[in-house]
């Protein structure tokens, strides 16, 4: 195996797994947040795209899919292998991704705020496109050859709709990705499934080093519209069209059900996410939620879709809430938002999800009150409110007690797609409670894959041999 991304950072994952010539690329995510992380997406792909067999994926959001048209662009020819349901938003995360690279490189053109002469967009939309026809379905538990010697099972992850764990099976060796772990508490989604017996484990770090509170979502989300609109504020949720959005909306609508939410108009500004309602009723196995509740959740909010309309609302003033993406600030309409109802004290961003490192959102989690935008500096006197609650991450108790369920250690676990102190942290606490051979990838670290390596549990490091030899 070869780590590709997702080895020192929370974004980006791509796992390229090697047999006598054949290649399977796991996940095919984008880079997010620090400047010097976004430009490797601007870089070469490690190896030929057209030397890539197959790529399999382990759900939609764009850190593990969003670079697959950069990827079928440069000469990849293969399959892309997911469950229907992440296909589905596949379509619509890559479709609105493109657009959105474009309208940034057109705006950058016409303010010129961009140190590029000429501003390009990473891809384009015909990029895209041109990417939906490689895909073919695979469903939960069904086995299939992906390349000469590799064959692929996807498992239940929980986390958003469509969310799998990638099971790879290479001539007798078996390794097992998690993607990203759901919570086995989580009110949308249904949890992950058990751990298998796997000589190889790939695990999601985001939250490993800590534990997500014990607050109620439902109240705080409730606590702060109330006393925002109070005082004739706007609430912006930042909040990713998938996954996250609906969560805020199944909470919102609860709230309204109990008579706890105050008579203020809410408004969807999130194409995707209007986009994404239809798919969660055609796939009700993946989630907690009736047909009932789905209608009310969808029918709470006024959905947006065209941009003359999007603009409209930052004329608007409050009360009103706000929500639309993306959930850390890096992009989408939420920025023309920000840009119009920041700088005001009566108003009130509230923070949803994770907010990886480099990002807006992490630095307003942090305590800054200036953010970059458009090419100048925009003051922040809004109230910043975070729920950290509504993650759809499991935490560092979560993963331990899902790597818990395992009928046996596997014989090594690599710990990826996690702030360097979280990853470390996860892979401290796995070594002394659990006793597993555990580490951290470095980018571009190569890791051997054997079959056996389950149950070589007093062996050698099968790692030492490599580092020695790179």
């Amino acid at each position: 195996m070869r780590f590709l991304g997702a080895a020192d950072t929370v974004t980006g994952s791509r796992h390229l797994v090697e047999c006598d010539g054949a290649r399977v690329l796991v996940d095919c995510g984008l880079f997010q947040g620090y400047k010097v992380l976004r430009a490797r997406n601007r870089q070469a792909f490690p190896v030929e795209p057209a030397s890539i067999d197959a790529v399999v994926l382990t759900h939609a959001h764009l850190d593990h899919s969003g670079y697959l048209p950069a990827l079928v662009r440069d000469g990849f020819s293969g399959r892309i292998l997911a469950t229907p349901g992440t296909i589905e938003l596949v379509e619509i995360l890559l479709a609105d991704s493109a657009y959105l690279m474009e309208e940034e490189a057109r705006h950058a053109a016409s303010r010129h705020w961009s140190k590029h002469p000429d501003p390009r967009p990473l891809y384009t939309s015909e990029d895209a496109r041109r990417t939906m026809p490689r895909f073919e379905p695979l469903d939960f538990h069904e086995t299939r050859t992906v390349a000469p010697g590799i064959e692929a099972r996807l498992t239940h992850a929980g986390h958003i709709l469509g969310a799998a764990q990638v099971r790879l099976d290479v001539d007798g060796a078996t390794a097992h990705f998690t993607g990203d772990l759901g919570r086995a508490d989580d009110p949308l989604m249904r949890p992950p499934e058990p751990l298998e017996r796997c000589d190889v484990l790939v695990a999601e770090s985001t939250y490993g080093d800590r534990t997500h509170a014990d607050d109620d979502p439902e109240r705080q989300l409730g606590d702060v519209i109330r006393r925002v609109t109070r005082r004739g504020g706007v609430v912006l949720i930042p909040a990713f069209a998938i996954g996250r959005t609906e969560s805020v909306l199944l909470h919102l609508s609860r709230l309204a059900d109990r008579g706890e939410l105050p008579d203020v108009p809410i408004y969807l500004n999130s194409p995707m996410a209007v986009d994404a309602a239809e798919i969660y009723e055609r796939h009700p196995e993946e989630h907690r939620l009736g047909h009932d509740e789905l209608r009310r959740m969808y029918g709470l909010a006024r959905r947006v879709t065209s941009v003359d309309d999007s603009k409209l609302l930052n004329l608007r003033g409050g009360p009103l809430v706000i929500i639309s993406a993306s959930g850390m600030l890096t992009g989408g309409r939420i920025l023309h938002h920000l840009e119009a109802y920041a700088s005001d004290p009566h108003n009130a961003i509230v923070l949803t999800g994770f907010q990886a490192g480099g990002t807006r959102g992490a630095a307003l989690q942090a305590g800054e009150r200036t953010l970059r935008l458009f090419g100048r500096d925009l003051p922040i006197r809004a109230e910043v409110v975070t729920i950290e609650s509504m993650s759809a991450h499991a935490d560092a108790e979560q993963i331990l007690a899902w790597m818990r369920t395992a009928p046996e250690p596997p014989g090594m676990t690599w710990i990826v797609h996690g702030e360097a102190h979280a990853a470390d942290t996860l892979r401290a606490r796995i070594r002394h409670e659990l006793g597993w051979r555990v580490r951290v990838p470095d980018h571009g670290q190569v890791a051997p894959l054997e079959p056996g390596l389950a149950r070589a549990a007093a062996a050698p490091d099968p790692v030492a041999a490599i580092d020695a030899s790179i």
